[in-house]
């Protein structure tokens, strides 16, 4: 599990001076926390971060020498400045189930050479103990073909006991489409014969 450092931050100081002065700005909330935390991290450690960690991830979160196990449930991201501007966590309580999201990652795509290989779900909504949490779902894709689909109660997360699931079992995640290519046939149709 990563570890991310962070500080309290005073909310006398304005979020947009701390990203100016290089920070991250966030919250930690609970269930056992009165009101939430706010939170700054260098800018450099939430790049760091997030480049091997997405939201639902589970990290260990130091603020100010005390450790907490949390969950990433929002990063704010400009897209404009190409930065993170906010990244809030959920304090975990063992034992307890909390809401999450696995990210769906397809293996094999590359083998897919007949039809267009469509992934409709990117993430999968679920509630878990801390211990029980998933981070992302692998779909090997690699023997499909046109007309398949795979949808949520084919995978293995919609077996396992220790997860309730919040996305529908009948959702599809991954399909494969024929290829249309309609301006070909029209030009062929439309040759004079000779």
């Amino acid at each position: 599990m990563n570890t991310l450092k962070a500080e309290k931050r005073s909310m006398d100081v304005k979020a947009k001076k701390l990203r100016r002065e290089g920070y991250v700005t966030g919250n930690v909330f609970g269930r056992e926390m009165k009101g939430s935390m706010p939170i700054k991290i260098a800018k450099q450690e939430a790049e760091r971060l997030i480049k091997t960690n997405k939201k639902g991830s589970q990290v260990m979160l130091e603020v100010d020498g005390q450790s907490m196990d949390v969950l990433i449930k929002e990063i704010d991201y400009n897209s404009l400045k190409k930065e993170i501007e906010e990244i809030d966590f959920q304090a975990l309580v063992s034992g307890e189930k909390v809401h999450s999201v696995a990210e769906v990652e397809l293996l094999n795509h590359e083998k897919v050479t007949t039809g267009v290989l469509q992934l409709l779900l990117e993430e999968i909504a679920y509630k878990a103990v801390p211990a029980a949490l998933v981070e992302k779902v692998q779909i090997d894709v690699g023997d499909m073909h046109v007309g398949d689909s795979i949808r949520l109660r084919d995978l293995p997360i919609a077996s396992d006991k220790d997860i309730d699931l919040q996305t529908d079992l009948d959702a599809i995640i991954v399909t494969v489409s024929p290829v249309r290519n309609a301006g070909v046939d029209e030009a062929e149709a439309e040759e004079p014969e000779k």
